[in-house]
């Protein structure tokens, strides 16, 4: 087992796995944060929030899924160096646009901006909530919190950059996991290749309706 992680298949398969750990995470946090377009003020996103941040389960998947982001990263930065390192010098004619769509070629950048914009969301929200009394004590609510970040244009266009490199991130990352697991088959990838496709839209999209609904009033 320990020949196999250290190996470049091994390598990949912990990306495909703790990819798709991630993916139904995004599953659960959009279906949470969805809730602000009941549009009564909050109400039951609050209460959904507060559930997530109460229940023992929950919070214990939280430690699961950091562990599960810092080793797709760290997977993702040793298979970067071993792929420069095995082929140091670059091809004279290099036709990749011909192979490959560009957001598979820029995973590694998809990749980094996402983390960039998941820091700037984990200090807006996640820390608030979890390591002060700001939400727990009463004197604001994280749908408050969300009102005044989102008041700001330039944070709304940041979410949206961030959500269409998820997207991106997503289109490629989603295929390339059940690929890597071997999961192919002549009758069942082009249904994986279009649940995908479909997830790779929606998911973002439904994120990026949230800052730009609060900012235009749309959701109050």
């Amino acid at each position: 087992m320990n020949r196999f992680l250290a190996s470049s298949l091994g390598k990949k398969a912990v990306m495909a796995l703790t990819g798709l750990f991630l993916i139904s995470f995004l599953v659960v946090h959009c279906a949470i944060n969805s809730l602000i377009f009941y549009n009564d003020g909050g109400v039951n996103f609050n209460a959904g929030a507060e559930f997530m941040g109460t229940n023992p389960i929950i919070r214990t998947m939280e430690i699961v899924l950091f562990i599960g982001i810092l080793l797709h990263i760290y997977q993702a930065l040793i298979l970067t160096l071993n792929n420069n390192k095995a082929r140091p010098v670059k091809y004279t004619l290099n036709a990749a646009s011909a192979n490959s769509k560009w957001y598979s070629r820029s995973m590694g950048l998809l990749g980094t901006l996402i983390l960039m914009f998941l820091i700037i969301h984990l200090k807006q929200f996640w820390v608030i909530s979890r390591f002060t009394d700001e939400i727990t004590g009463g004197h604001t609510t994280l749908f408050a919190k969300m009102q005044e970040a989102f008041s700001s244009p330039w944070v709304v266009v940041v979410y949206l950059f961030a959500m269409i490199s998820l997207g991106y991130h997503l289109l490629h990352g989603f295929r390339s996991a059940f690929q890597t697991l071997g999961l192919n088959n002549k009758k069942y990838t082009p249904f994986i290749q279009a649940i995908g496709t479909g997830f790779s839209v929606i998911v973002p999209f439904i994120f990026a309706m949230m800052p730009v609904s609060i900012h235009m009033g749309w959701v109050k």
